[in-house]
């Protein structure tokens, strides 16, 4: 398989999987700047791992000058320059009691204007801003503090805390600063929920060079939580992420590191009356008992002589499903 097959074909699996999360439950979760959002956190990481912003123009398929342009429509609105779009377009409604949809183009007549009515599009399905009307006399107005604590309290947050846990587990230690652009939520919810992890023991707070930074050294959701499950998925998400990433920086001939490090999948077919279904069947559980029992033994010993210095944090991930085939050469044609 080439290796831009296997990115084509990771990238489709993501793209399901984000899907099947904004459908879950029968919830419409807003999508609108999930495009624009997956392109700038790419070129950020491929900063990050030392690419040239001209070859990472080359690997888009891009010029150099597209490529940048693209970069700071994204990142910044044309019309204010130095602020995102999002920014500057809910600022301009919340400044003005009500405003035409004309009249906004008409502000952000150097944006794009498909830019600017998806902006308004998001901020209206986020509930920033409510709208009434179609077309170019559609009227927009901000919503007051008043309702937007309103519609806080509305919102469920079951597993709110739980999903920050996660991220300040695998994250931290981490200042809420930091954290703040992976969870997607207000300052204050995010403190508010760092505070409520602190009380509850979950999570530590100290304070490094004059600012409070949070870690957690362990995570735990049960596996029938009603509450808390989108924890559980960014967690096993995220350690398959990084088990495959560190997989492709393991020297292949050092025999240890690569020992540790890796995964594998196996698959296996049974049927009713199979003398081994039962034991296919289990395997998840039997994995979870003997994984949790270890986790136990080891997180006691910890306890009782506190961690060095310097240590291994040694992530295993486990999953299972079932999918019912049927073998076609026994179907009538």
């Amino acid at each position: 398989m080439t290796l831009e097959l296997l990115i084509h074909s990771i990238v489709r699996q993501t793209t399901i999987l984000i899907a099947k999360l904004a459908t879950a439950g029968g919830a419409r979760a807003p999508l609108a700047q999930v495009a624009d959002q997956v392109f700038l956190d790419l070129v950020r990481e491929l900063e990050r791992e030392g690419v040239s912003r001209r070859v990472s123009a080359d690997m888009f398929g891009l010029g150099l000058r597209t490529y940048q342009r693209k970069i700071q429509r994204l990142s910044e609105s044309r019309t204010d320059r130095g602020r995102s779009l999002w920014e500057v377009v809910l600022d301009y409604v919340r400044q003005r009691s009500m405003v035409t949809r004309a009249k906004i183009l008409e502000r952000f007549a150097h944006d794009d204007e498909a830019q600017v009515r998806g902006v308004l599009h998001d901020l209206s399905e986020n509930r920033l801003i409510f709208s009434s009307g179609a077309g170019p006399g559609s009227v927009y107005r901000a919503a007051s503090e008043d309702e937007l604590r309103a519609l806080r309290q509305m919102r469920p947050d079951e597993g709110l805390d739980e999903l920050i846990w996660a991220l300040i587990y695998r994250l931290g230690p981490a200042t809420l600063d930091e954290l703040l652009p992976d969870v997607g939520i207000e300052a204050d919810e995010l403190q508010a929920a760092a505070d409520r992890l602190v009380a509850a023991g979950s999570v530590e707070r100290s304070v490094e060079a004059e600012r409070p930074v949070y870690r957690s050294t362990s995570l735990y959701i049960p596996v029938d939580a009603l509450a808390g499950w989108e924890a559980a998925v960014f967690d096993h998400f995220k350690a398959m992420v990084n088990t495959i990433s560190a997989r492709l920086e393991v020297d292949r001939n050092d025999v240890v590191q690569a020992g540790r490090v890796g995964g594998s999948t196996f698959t296996l077919d049974v049927w009713a009356g199979h003398p081994h279904a039962g034991e296919v069947y289990g395997t998840l559980a039997r994995l979870r008992t003997e994984l949790a029992e270890q986790r136990k033994r080891v997180d006691d010993y910890n306890a009782e002589h506190g961690l060095p210095a310097d240590y291994d944090r040694v992530v295993l991930y486990a999953g299972q499903m079932v999918i019912g085939e049927s073998d076609a050469r026994d179907e009538p044609e």
